[in-house]
């Protein structure tokens, strides 16, 4: 680290002599994207929206835009993922728009992008490496740090040749059996094979900490369902909304921007409902198209949380121009992850942005997306809709619990308060030594109040 004073890296600072120094920031880098529309492609994306959608990834990366096209397919070409005559208008643009790198809206192989590197005379980056650039900046918990360093070390392992091109192009000079330079061939491969072993056990003892993340996060869940709270887990494709909900329902304590991936590491909160009713509220990782495999399998340990939940909120834009193709993005990532059985309700956010749109349109809407009837409208900016999503959430929740009627004596007063917060009690009746209470309890509370109705 710099022995530089922060205050001079990232402002200015006042000198004994009063002179002021001004901090000289590195400029943001100019970049170009390029899309691909595949033909025959099930992929509800427009190859446009698709890389409108990059272009706010790559600001949220600190990176200007110049510029952008895209090419209709048939398939990708094994050279350069797009056809040669695209790469070569590519380069002819560079030294009109002066970008320093190129940005694809689709993964690349690793050999993709050599070709690339070495004919446009720049960087190339795909969608992914953006991403994991995005989710490491965004990570605050040491897991989520683990979660996205082992992302990017799968992501990187295959593609470290490139990292040694200088040496493979000195070793490949030279004629004779050899094939290549006496003394440089060896050490290249060496180097590169000592970075491969390296990386390779950096994977290991990251895939080790997330077991013990699994397990950590595996007997928190089993001392939570103990206590019989239950958990809603919030869903929906990154910048619905998702940690302002969790802000209106529990108060505000969540970081809440207008950008993708703001909040990345998952948080939980306990919430309390105007009749009383408990539950935790989580509020999980957005989803995003064509989001890296490395990232789902990394994430899997905090995306258990949402498997592990009593109901689901998929929360989505309503008001967003490809809110179709977003909830179809949520619903096969939940599909992806194994979980499809779990009871969801849909949110429709943002709706105080639908000037003059009456409850009949929105339904039509929502018809239109085919969504479910039973949703529910809300605009977690302005509060609205907040209490009714509140009583819908206890509504589905009840369904769940078990319909009981206990004696319980009033020693056990704790019980009842508890049955209370967790449950619904929907009657009482005193005697001289206890209650008599009916209604409907988390199934985990059962031996509990069983236990001590007969002791």
């Amino acid at each position: 680290m710099s022995d530089i004073p922060q205050e001079v890296l990232y402002g200015t600072v006042q000198t004994a002599r009063g002179t002021k120094l001004h901090a000289t920031k590195p400029p943001r880098e100019k970049a170009f994207l390029v899309g691909s529309e595949l033909t025959g492609d099930r992929s509800p994306w427009p190859a446009e929206d698709s890389l409108a959608e990059l272009a706010l990834l790559v600001d949220t990366a600190d990176i200007d835009v110049v510029g952008q096209t895209f090419q209709r397919l048939k398939h990708p070409f094994s050279q350069y993922f797009i056809g040669p005559g695209k790469v070569h208008e590519i380069a002819a643009l560079k030294e009109t728009l002066q970008y320093d790198l190129v940005i694809f809206d689709d993964e690349l192989t690793p050999g993709q992008t050599r070709n690339l590197e070495e004919t446009l005379k720049t960087r190339v980056l795909d969608r992914t490496t953006i991403i994991l650039d995005i989710f490491a900046r965004h990570a605050r918990t040491r897991e989520g740090r683990i979660q996205v360093e082992l992302a990017q070390y799968k992501h990187l392992l295959p593609r470290l040749r490139r990292q040694w091109t200088h040496l493979e192009r000195q070793a490949g000079g030279g004629g004779g059996s050899a094939g290549g330079v006496v003394g440089l061939r060896g050490p290249g491969e060496t180097q590169l094979e000592v970075d491969r072993r390296l990386v390779s056990k950096r994977i290991a003892q990251l895939e080790e900490h997330i077991k013990d993340i699994h397990a950590q996060r595996e007997v928190y869940r089993e001392r939570r369902r103990r206590t019989g709270i239950q958990v809603v887990a919030i869903v929906g494709y990154t910048n619905a909304g998702k940690s302002t909900l969790l802000n209106a329902m529990a108060g505000p304590s969540v970081r809440a921007e207008d950008r993708l991936f703001a909040t990345l590491d998952p948080t939980t909160r306990q919430v309390t409902t105007p009749r009383g009713t408990q539950f935790l509220l989580t509020d999980t990782v957005g989803f995003i198209q064509k989001l890296p495999t490395e990232l789902v399998v990394s994430f899997r340990a905090t995306l258990e949380e949402i498997a592990d939940a009593d109901l689901i909120l998929h929360v989505l834009d309503i008001t967003h121009k490809n809110a179709d193709q977003q909830t179809q993005t949520v619903l096969e990532t939940l599909k992806q992850l194994g979980i499809e059985q779990t009871p969801m309700l849909t949110v429709l956010n943002k709706i105080d942005k639908l000037q003059g749109v009456d409850q009949a349109e929105v339904s039509g809407m929502a018809e239109a997306l085919g969504l479910p009837s039973d949703f529910v409208a809300v605009s977690a900016q302005q509060g609205w809709g907040i209490d009714q999503l509140a009583r819908r959430i206890e509504q589905m929740l009840e369904r769940q619990m078990t319909t009981l009627r206990a004696y319980l004596p009033y020693r056990r007063a704790d019980l009842l308060q508890l049955w209370r917060q967790r449950g619904v009690v929907t009657s009482e009746e005193y005697d001289g030594d206890g209650v008599v209470v009916e209604g409907r309890i988390p199934e985990e509370l059962l031996p509990l109040i069983r236990g001590a109705t007969s002791s």
